[in-house]
């Protein structure tokens, strides 16, 4: 940790070091007035931001992770402000702009409030509370870039009007100062973060946000087309380019899982479990070419995965050859998971027999269904396979009772049973013996729901 952060200390002091040298009189006269450079080089940063705005988007919805929305949302704000920017150098595209011209320092500033809200720790509720105002916020930035975008080529006030150097300057130094509080205010939240989680990820964002602020710092000194005015413009690219760089390097499942919200990295959550395998697979595969078996296993699954995720609202937490495991409430967003599970799972038995009778010596599916208390946290090496999954005894007993099931039968445990509501039709089985557990279980074949199925959805 010591050699990181010696490392990063020298790289963040760098910059400063080169604002100075440009600020002396001797370099401070040198100027490279080159517009397509500037336009492709603000254009690079921009679609570097709204690449990775995309990408953290994506994993703030699948976990309803507050903290990767705002840190996607910042992408995206200074996407949206460096593109107008772009479009204010002279002779490119619609040329010299006031509004265009601040268009980038008042991008990075709304980002770096962003950045710095987002390294709060939010709670479950108004974790899930926030990210279903995703598509609102969303809407309001948008309508924000749009509302600066028309003011500027309108040239209503205040931006009624070509920006004399001095104002431009004042601007330019007020937005710097803001600036450099918001991220400052996030690099040492976040490297607050990276001492709890020594996630060289987060390490990574924190130097980062460094360097953006001291991107702002460098615009309160810029002078146009100076070599202190190219920059902040480098130091922007350089830290969008190095957190796309170290995501890069992340495994690719749960990529930005070391910026997870404590609770989502790692909490409690009341779940139902449903297991599934093909009763005889094994025989099945001895006795068949291998292509015979994938179109087996695809027919089946082709009806079986789309039922459980949209139909259930379950997560087809993975597939393994024959089997597959599903869970319902990992979210925490319904409280009706064991109706849910016990719906699909009969679904599923149901979606299996269609397809069997069309192919009489195809393998039948037996399933297990357990509910209660787990662990939903990211497992895995940092440089290496991770995923989000759900560990505990509520997902062992689940794939034991799915063991003890016949092919076409459908086993819940005593946790599934006395989450459904009334109208279950189960059969109880003896107590149970199943390996891994001291004393005998108490488990039931379901039969039907009556009615329920239909409430469950």
């Amino acid at each position: 940790m010591t050699a990181r952060v010696a490392l990063a200390a020298t790289g963040l002091a760098a910059p400063l070091v080169v604002l100075a040298i440009a600020l002396l009189p001797r370099f401070d006269a040198a100027t490279w007035e080159n517009h397509p450079a500037h336009f492709w080089l603000v254009l690079a940063a921009a679609a570097v931001s709204v690449a990775l705005g995309y990408a953290v988007s994506e994993a703030a919805r699948r976990r309803r992770d507050a903290r990767l929305f705002l840190v996607s949302l910042a992408f995206v704000a200074a996407a949206g402000f460096l593109g107008l920017h772009a479009l204010a150098t002279p002779g490119v595209l619609l040329g010299k702009n006031a509004g265009f011209e601040l268009a980038t320092p008042v991008g990075l500033v709304l980002a770096g409030a962003l950045a710095a809200a987002s390294s709060l720790e939010f709670g479950p509720a108004r974790s899930r509370a926030l990210v279903a105002r995703s598509r609102l916020l969303l809407g309001a930035l948008a309508a924000l870039l749009a509302g600066w975008a028309v003011v500027s080529l309108a040239e209503l006030p205040p931006l009624d009007g070509p920006v004399q150097g001095e104002q431009l300057d004042r601007w330019q130094v007020a937005l710097a100062a803001a600036g450099v509080l918001a991220y400052g205010l996030a690099a040492l939240a976040y490297l607050r973060v990276y001492r709890r989680r020594r996630a060289v990820f987060v390490f990574t964002v924190a130097v980062a946000l460094a360097l953006l602020a001291e991107s702002m710092l460098v615009i309160a000194f810029a002078v146009n087309w100076h070599v202190s005015w190219w920059e902040w413009h480098v130091l922007m690219v350089l830290a969008f380019a190095f957190i796309a760089y170290s995501a890069r390097r992340e495994w690719h499942e749960e990529r930005f899982s070391a910026l997870y919200l404590d609770h989502v990295l790692r909490g409690a959550r009341d779940v139902s479990v449903l297991f599934a395998d093909l009763q005889g697979f094994t025989a099945f595969s001895e006795r068949s070419d291998p292509a015979t078996v994938t179109a087996m296993l695809n027919a089946y699954w082709e009806r079986i995965v789309p039922m459980i995720e949209e139909e259930y609202g379950g997560e087809v937490h993975q597939l393994i050859g024959d089997a597959v495991m599903a869970v319902f409430n990992k979210d925490g967003e319904r409280p009706e998971h064991a109706l849910l599970a016990a719906s699909a799972a009969l679904a599923l038995q149901r979606e299996a027999a269609a397809v069997a009778a069309e192919h009489p010596g195809w393998p039948r599916f037996r399933v297990g269904v357990n509910s209660g208390e787990v662990a939903a946290a990211v497992v895995g090496a940092e440089r290496g396979h991770r995923k989000h999954g759900v560990v505990g005894d509520t997902v062992n007993l689940a794939a034991r009772l799915e063991s003890e099931a016949r092919p076409g039968e459908v086993v819940i445990g005593a946790g599934t049973y006395r989450r459904l509501p009334d109208g279950a039709l189960v059969e109880p089985l003896p107590r149970l013996q199943v390996k891994g557990k001291q004393e005998p279980v108490d488990a039931y074949v379901l039969r039907a729901l009556d009615g329920a199925r239909e409430e469950a959805r």
